[in-house]
Formats: C-alpha cells, sequence, structure tokens
C-alpha cells in the first residue's frame, strides 16, 4: 500500500520508496491550474527532505497525454474581463495598456518556478511523456533527470498557434537542440514523436506505453538508471536529423527572410514549403518574439530564460493576439484567428522590444 498524501486535480503518494504524481484533470486532458502549480512545488519540497523518498515520478491520469498545458481558459475569462473595462493608454498593437494586476501573472510565476524546482532537484525525477505533452506539460517533464517517451508521445510547444511564445523554460530547452531545430519547433508549433524528442533534447528514453505500468511498479523499488538499462529501447530515426533545410532556412537573422528561404528552398523540399504555409499562419508578432527568445536564451541560464519568459507574458497578457488566439483555438474553435498586426512585414522591431522590456514592478523573482 502507498502513502496517499493528497487527492484533487493532482494526487500525491509514496510507493516504496517512489514519490508519484498524477495530474489527475483527464477530461481536461491534464491542464494545469495554478492550485496545481502550487502543490506540485510544495511537495517536491517536502519530498526532497524526506529519506524514504528516493526518486519521483510525473505522469497523467487518463489513456491521452501527460498534460495539454496550462488552463489558458481560464487566463482568457480574465483577459475579457479586465481589457473590457480599463480605460487605460493603448500598447503598440492598438490593445488596452490597462493597469490593474492581471491574475494570470501569479499563474505564470507560480508554474516557472515549479519549473526551476523541477530542473534544480535534488533526486531523481522521472517523466512519463506519454501522449500528449504540449506547453506546461514540457515544463513540468522536460525539465527533469530521466524523461521517457513512447510510440504515442505527441510534444511540441503550440504558444505561437494562441498568439503566445514558448514558455515554462520552453526556450531555454528549445535554444539548445542540434543547429536550428528548436527555433524551428518552437516558432512553427509543430509536434514531434519519440524518436524526434530525444534527438531534440527533450527526452531521453523510449519505452512502449505498454510496458509503464510495470515500470512504475519497478520504479517503487528500484533505482530508475537500472530499470532504464533493462526497459529503455531504440525509437527509431530521428526525422529531423535528416532535415537539412532547416538550418539553410533559419540561418537568417530576420523571420521575414526565413520564410523566403523556405518558399525558395520549397520548389525542391515539400516540407519547407508547408513550414512557410504554416508560419503565415501564426500570430505574425509572436512567432518574431519566440524567434529572438530562443535564440537570445542560448545565452541565459534557465533561470534567466524563465525571467525573459515572464517579461513576454507579462505583455502577452495585455496584447490582442494572445486573447484572439485563445478566442480561435479554445473557446469558440473557429481556427479563424485575426492576427493584429495581421503579417510579419507589419511587425516592426519596436513592437518585438516591447515584449522583451521588463515592467517595474512586474519583474520574476524565482529564489
Amino acid at each position: 500500500m502507498g502513502r496517499e498524501t493528497y487527492t484533487g486535480d493532482v494526487a500525491f503518494e509514496v510507493r516504496g520508496h517512489l514519490g508519484l504524481i498524477t495530474l489527475n484533470r483527464p477530461k481536461a486532458l491534464n491542464s494545469l491550474t495554478q492550485l496545481m502549480c502550487e502543490s506540485i512545488t510544495i511537495q517536491l519540497q517536502d519530498w526532497a527532505q524526506d529519506d524514504d523518498v528516493a526518486q519521483v515520478l510525473i505522469r497523467g491520469a487518463g489513456d491521452r497525454g501527460l498534460c495539454a498545458g496550462g488552463d489558458v481558459a481560464s487566463i482568457y475569462r480574465d483577459m475579457v474581463e479586465l481589457q473590457d473595462h480599463d480605460g487605460g493608454p493603448l500598447l503598440p498593437d492598438g490593445t488596452p495598456a490597462y493597469r490593474a494586476a492581471f491574475p494570470g501573472e501569479e499563474f505564470f510565476a507560480l508554474e516557472y518556478a515549479m519549473n526551476l524546482t523541477i530542473a534544480e532537484y535534488p533526486k531523481p525525477f522521472i517523466a512519463l511523456m506519454d501522449g500528449v505533452v504540449l506547453g506546461g506539460g514540457v515544463g513540468v517533464s522536460a525539465h527533469g533527470s530521466h524523461r521517457i517517451v513512447t510510440e504515442r508521445s505527441r510534444i511540441g510547444m503550440p504558444e505561437t498557434t494562441i498568439g503566445f511564445s514558448p514558455d515554462v523554460g520552453g526556450s531555454y530547452l528549445l535554444s539548445r537542440a542540434p543547429g536550428a531545430l528548436g527555433v524551428h519547433v518552437g516558432i512553427t508549433g509543430m509536434h514531434v514523436g519519440a524518436a524526434d524528442a530525444i534527438h531534440l533534447g527533450l527526452a531521453d528514453a523510449f519505452i512502449s506505453s505498454e510496458q509503464l505500468e510495470d515500470l512504475t511498479q519497478e520504479l517503487t523499488h528500484q533505482r530508475v538508471d537500472q530499470v532504464l538499462a533493462q526497459r529503455a529501447a531504440d525509437p527509431g530515426p530521428a526525422a529531423l536529423a535528416e532535415a537539412d533545410w532547416i538550418d539553410q532556412a533559419y540561418g537568417h537573422q530576420d523571420v521575414e527572410d526565413v520564410v523566403a528561404q523556405l518558399q525558395q528552398l520549397g520548389e525542391n523540399v515539400p516540407e519547407a514549403a508547408e513550414t512557410a504555409e504554416l508560419l503565415q499562419t501564426k500570430s505574425p508578432t509572436m512567432v518574431k518574439v519566440a524567434f529572438r527568445a530562443i535564440r537570445a536564451a542560448a545565452e541565459l541560464t534557465l533561470e534567466g530564460a524563465l525571467s525573459q519568459e515572464y517579461t513576454i507574458a507579462v505583455h502577452a497578457l495585455r496584447s490582442h493576439d494572445f486573447r484572439e488566439g485563445i478566442r480561435a483555438q479554445i473557446i469558440e474553435k473557429d481556427r479563424s484567428p485575426r492576427w493584429r498586426p495581421a503579417s510579419l512585414e507589419e511587425v516592426d522591431d519596436d513592437l518585438v522590444s516591447h515584449y522583451f522590456t521588463p515592467v517595474p514592478g512586474k519583474l520574476l523573482n524565482l529564489r
């Protein structure tokens, strides 16, 4: 029998010497709430001091995946309420720069603190990245010490699709992928499978999904390195490892030049042409912001990257595109966002720089 400490949207249990975290919102694909982030951080801190817990594992309830990200539907409701009732000055994209404190700021701060806690955890932190692992799902898994993928894994940072930029330390992780692959994955929002996730540095080992229950049971009394040595298998070839056209296209300093290069390469490489078309469906502002953020994160620590992401988030919460992206993709699901500005050419350097300008009184303190 295990030692259960809390059950709700996230469940905690100790089985043998394994601390077990189960994200428990299967109907919402285990999307993260603020309370879940707080609870996970507190429990991890407790287990770090608990001699009975030798290692920690995180998994998702249900059969669809680990986690689809943060609960942005609730953030959208707050955005609508605040933006519709504040008559403050306008931001560079024409949306109100309302003065009110925004509830989403606290959510992001707590989520990013959780991400750093996982990355710096003093005991093995094992993540079962089975099924859908998107956005915040990457944040609760890919910073761990032992990241396990399966044939069902679909991993990605889809933020530009909803008018946002890769966060939860995603810019840091993607910046360390081989060549320009991280920039490509981050600004397109594409999903990758097990082999590509390992190649990108987002995962470590492949195990078939049918073995996960046995794996979890073995981890209650064996060390993770011993178990993986016995169970890890070959995930097969990574498609991205052979995509030489990506480095050719992303060698430019401006996104417009990247798209032009993709279009040129597309005459012989269909995937390049498809990428050029895909990028033009994303938020033009956030494609440029993400492009800059991922590149900049290559020179930052994880803590520095999270701080940069928080500044971007503070501005995004007050933007037209984040609100519009959530509306189109999640609330009304018409899949027809009306971005503002509407094209990459209309997004100038001043607007992009705006997202990297710290706001007094709204700086992330992770310590």
